[in-house]
Protein backbone atom coordinates (compact mmCIF):
# COMPACT_ATOMS: atom_id res chain seq x y z
CA UNK A 1 0.00 0.00 0.00
CA UNK A 2 1.36 3.66 -1.00
CA UNK A 3 1.84 6.03 1.39
CA UNK A 4 -0.99 8.12 2.57
CA UNK A 5 -0.96 12.17 3.29
CA UNK A 6 -3.98 14.39 4.99
CA UNK A 7 -4.86 17.42 3.05
CA UNK A 8 -6.17 20.11 4.70
CA UNK A 9 -7.67 23.60 3.68
CA UNK A 10 -6.25 26.58 5.46
CA UNK A 11 -6.85 29.30 2.44
CA UNK A 12 -10.10 30.61 1.07
CA UNK A 13 -10.19 30.01 -2.34
CA UNK A 14 -11.74 33.23 -3.07
CA UNK A 15 -10.21 35.33 -5.36
CA UNK A 16 -8.05 32.68 -7.26
CA UNK A 17 -7.69 31.63 -10.22
CA UNK A 18 -10.23 28.84 -11.62
CA UNK A 19 -7.71 26.50 -12.26
CA UNK A 20 -7.01 26.35 -8.30
CA UNK A 21 -10.08 26.62 -7.48
CA UNK A 22 -10.85 23.28 -9.44
CA UNK A 23 -7.51 21.67 -8.16
CA UNK A 24 -8.76 22.33 -4.50
CA UNK A 25 -12.35 20.56 -5.72
CA UNK A 26 -10.44 17.65 -6.92
CA UNK A 27 -8.47 16.84 -4.26
CA UNK A 28 -12.19 16.40 -2.32
CA UNK A 29 -11.79 19.60 -0.17
CA UNK A 30 -14.40 22.40 -0.33
CA UNK A 31 -14.69 24.56 3.19
CA UNK A 32 -11.81 25.89 5.30
CA UNK A 33 -10.23 23.39 7.63
CA UNK A 34 -11.87 20.14 5.57
CA UNK A 35 -9.71 17.23 5.08
CA UNK A 36 -8.96 14.34 2.88
CA UNK A 37 -7.02 11.78 3.07
CA UNK A 38 -5.42 10.89 -0.39
CA UNK A 39 -2.65 8.40 -1.80
CA UNK A 40 0.40 10.01 -2.08
CA UNK A 41 1.14 9.50 -5.90
CA UNK A 42 2.82 11.57 -8.28
CA UNK A 43 -0.57 13.22 -10.01
CA UNK A 44 -1.91 13.58 -6.13
CA UNK A 45 1.61 15.42 -5.26
CA UNK A 46 1.24 17.84 -8.12
CA UNK A 47 -1.94 18.78 -7.69
CA UNK A 48 -1.13 19.90 -3.75
CA UNK A 49 2.05 21.34 -5.32
CA UNK A 50 0.02 23.41 -7.66
CA UNK A 51 -2.17 24.89 -4.30
CA UNK A 52 0.56 24.63 -1.78
CA UNK A 53 -0.40 27.78 -0.48
CA UNK A 54 -3.60 27.42 -0.22
CA UNK A 55 -3.02 23.68 1.97
CA UNK A 56 -1.59 21.75 4.80
CA UNK A 57 0.31 18.27 4.47
CA UNK A 58 0.77 16.27 6.74
CA UNK A 59 1.73 11.80 6.58
CA UNK A 60 -1.51 10.15 7.69
CA UNK A 61 -1.35 8.02 11.04
CA UNK A 62 -3.73 4.90 11.15
CA UNK A 63 -6.28 5.99 14.19
CA UNK A 64 -6.36 9.67 12.62
CA UNK A 65 -9.70 11.36 12.36
CA UNK A 66 -11.08 12.95 9.36
CA UNK A 67 -13.15 15.73 9.70
CA UNK A 68 -15.44 16.87 6.74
Amino acid sequence: MAEQIVIKLVRSTIGRKPAQRATVRSLGLRKISSTTIQEATPSILGMVNTVKHLVEVTPYEPGQEQKK
